[in-house]
Formats: C-alpha cells, structure tokens, sequence
C-alpha cells in the first residue's frame, strides 16, 4: 500500500486511545502534529490556522512534559484545572484541548467538502467549513482576519496535485474524515460534562 500525506496520521490515530478507551496526551498530540504539514501545504490561507493549532499543541506538550506519568491522560489536565477553578482561564489546557479540537473539526470539515464538492473552489471549500465550524466562536476581528486570508486559498486543482503525489489521496483522506471526527467528539462531550458540572 503506497503512503500518502495522510498515512502517518492515520497510523498515529491507532495508538490515541488507551485499552481503557481514555484519551492518550502525548498520541493526541501527535496525531494533530502531523496533519500540520498538510495544512502547510495550504500556504498563507492557513497560517492563522496553522500557528492557532501549534500554539496549542505546545501549550498542551509543555504540560505533559512537565510530569509525563500524571498526564498521560489528556483528561488529567483538564480534571486538575477543573478542581482549580482554572479551566475557562485563556491560557489553561483546558482552553488549550477546546481550540485545538475545534480547529481540527475546521480541519476534517475542509477535507469533506473538498471530497464531496468538486466544483467547489478552494476558498469555498475552506469557508463553507469555517462557517460550519469556527465562525460561531470568533468575534468580529478573527472572522474578518479569515475572509481575508482566504483571498489567499490556493488553486484547488494544484493544492490536490501537490498532497495527491504519492498514492491513493482520496481514499486515505476518506479515511482520515472517518476516523478522526470519533476522537474530537470525544474531547467535545468530556469537556461539554466538566463545564455542566461547575
């Protein structure tokens, strides 16, 4: 089977969860570390989204590196700042877990449409999910910082070539839309039950 851009992801999302079914941190972590270099590949329409996801993921890393055993579980850190009352603040991991989260469901929700709407353009297909994603979160200046950083979304036709140029692209990122969604959703209901509590 020849490897694609998104093979190394997909081998990665194998190890996220523990036998228990708990959410692995540092696994996590490196399973969204690796669709960075295709969002990359999106040039400058992306850089918002791109230093957004890896702030995060250091923020987070920074954390578990700190005291790995205690925060092999991604939840770990959550728990803790939840019985700190520090989870809403906007530097907390808990903060950190939700964005990166969020922008992946940005990220997953682009790979669909760009499956499922072939006569879309890029800049459509990079809005339609934004819309469907992140809008509804971001203030007035993150959403005008975005319409104007999809004025820069590549061609569609050469972006597809670019991460397309080894093996079957189309159906590792069928896979990656698939498998990826059960694990964000997983952080969303965890963090949904931690703020209904307080």
């Amino acid at each position: 089977m020849e490897r694609t851009v998104f093979t190394p992801s997909l081998e990665g999302m194998q190890h996220i969860r523990s036998p228990q079914g708990e959410m692995l941190t540092k696994p996590f972590l490196e399973v969204c570390k690796l669709i960075l270099p295709i969002i990359d590949k999106f040039g400058a329409a992306m850089a918002l989204v791109k230093s957004d996801i890896g702030g995060n993921i250091s923020r987070l890393e920074k954390k578990y590196e700190s005291d790995p055993t205690r925060y092999n579980f991604l939840y770990n850190m959550v728990k803790e700042e939840f019985e700190c009352n520090s989870a809403k603040g906007s530097t907390s991991c808990t903060n950190g877990i939700l964005w990166l989260t969020r922008a992946m469901d940005f990220v997953v929700e682009l790979f669909r449409n760009l499956l499922a709407k072939a006569e879309w353009t890029m800049a459509e297909a990079c809005t339609d999910a934004y819309c469907k994603t992140l809008k509804k979160y971001h203030g007035w200046i993150a959403s005008s910082s975005f319409t104007v950083a999809m004025k820069l979304a590549p061609d569609r036709k050469k972006f597809m070539e670019v991460i397309g140029s080894e093996g079957d692209v189309t159906a590792d990122m069928e896979k990656f839309c698939s498998t990826f969604p059960p694990f964000l959703e997983q952080n969303h209901n965890f963090l949904v039950k931690g703020f209904a509590k307080r």
